[in-house]
C-alpha cells in the first residue's frame, strides 16, 4: 500500500478515471449489442439526469458521512474532493427517474448499467486498496489471519478486497440469471441496487465510523437503510411479476 498521501491520491485518481472510462466504454458496447441502439434527444435527457443526479448524490451522501467537515474552513473543497458510491448510485437512479418523468418515458433502461457499474466499481476499489489509509476505506483492526497492515502497524480488514470479491460475485450471479430475469425489464438493476445497498449496510460495520449518528450507525448506513425500505417493495413487485411470467410460460 502507498504511504505518501500525494502519491496515494494520484494513484486513486488514476484508477477512478480508468473505472469511469472503462465502465462507459463497456456500457456503450452493451448498448450496441442490445435493442437500445437509437439515441434520441430524450435519451440524452435521461443520461444528463443520471449524471447530474449521480454527481449531486455523490456529494450529499459524502457530506452526511462526514458532517464534521462543515466546521472546517475549507469544507467545500473537502466535500468536493470526497466520493460516495452509494450516493452516486442512488443519485443517478433518482436523476434518471426524474428525467424519464419529465420526458414522458416509462421504459426501464437500468439493466444495461449493471455490468458496467459493477466493473467500474471493482476497478475503483483497486485504487482505494492501493491508497490504503490515505483513502479511508480500509477496515477496522482484526486478528484474522488475512488482516493487512496498511501502514499503521495494525492488521485491518481489507474491506476494499471484500468489496471487489462481492461485486464480481454479484456480477457473475446476475449474468448467469440474465435470461430468466430479462422477462421483467429493470429487474437486474433492482436486484443489483438492493444487493449493493444491503452489502454496504453490513460491510460498513467493519469500517471505522467517521461520525456516529443514531444507533452508532454511519451516515451511509442510514442512507442504505432508508433506501432499502423504499426500494425493496419495488424489487418484490418485480420478482412477483417474474414469477407470473414463469407461471404463464409453464401453462403454454
Amino acid at each position: 500500500m502507498i504511504q505518501n498521501p500525494e502519491t496515494a491520491h494520484f494513484v486513486h485518481a488514476v484508477f477512478e478515471a480508468a473505472a469511469m472510462f472503462i465502465g462507459a466504454r463497456y456500457y456503450f458496447a452493451v448498448r450496441r449489442r442490445s435493442a437500445e441502439t437509437a439515441v434520441s434527444g430524450r435519451s440524452y435527457g435521461v443520461l444528463l439526469g443520471c449524471l447530474l443526479g449521480a454527481g449531486i448524490g455523490n456529494k450529499l451522501v459524502y457530506a452526511l458521512e462526514w458532517p464534521q467537515l462543515f466546521t472546517a474552513g475549507n469544507f467545500l473543497s473537502q466535500i468536493w474532493a470526497g466520493q460516495s458510491v452509494v450516493g452516486g448510485l442512488l443519485g443517478g437512479l433518482l436523476g434518471t427517474e426524474l428525467a424519464k418523468w419529465l420526458t414522458a418515458q416509462s421504459r426501464s433502461t437500468g439493466d444495461l448499467f449493471v455490468g458496467p457499474f459493477l466493473l467500474a466499481l471493482a476497478i475503483g476499489r483497486v485504487g482505494c486498496f492501493l491508497a490504503g489509509l490515505n483513502d479511508g476505506t480500509c477496515g477496522v483492526a482484526t486478528s484474522l489471519p488475512w488482516g493487512l497492515d496498511f501502514g499503521d502497524g495494525m492488521p485491518r480488514h481489507p474491506a476494499q478486497l471484500y468489496e471487489i470479491a462481492f461485486v464480481l460475485l454479484l456480477w457473475w450471479g446476475l449474468a448467469r440469471s440474465r435470461a430468466s430475469l430479462a422477462c421483467v425489464p429493470g429487474l437486474q438493476f433492482k436486484l443489483m441496487t438492493s444487493a449493493y445497498l444491503l452489502w454496504r449496510l453490513l460491510i460498513d460495520f467493519l469500517k471505522p465510523v467517521p461520525f456516529a449518528w443514531w444507533l452508532d450507525l454511519s451516515g451511509i448506513q442510514w442512507v442504505c437503510l432508508a433506501a432499502l425500505a423504499i426500494y425493496l417493495p419495488h424489487v418484490s413487485a418485480a420478482l412477483q411479476e417474474k414469477q407470473e411470467h414463469a407461471r404463464i410460460r409453464s401453462t403454454l
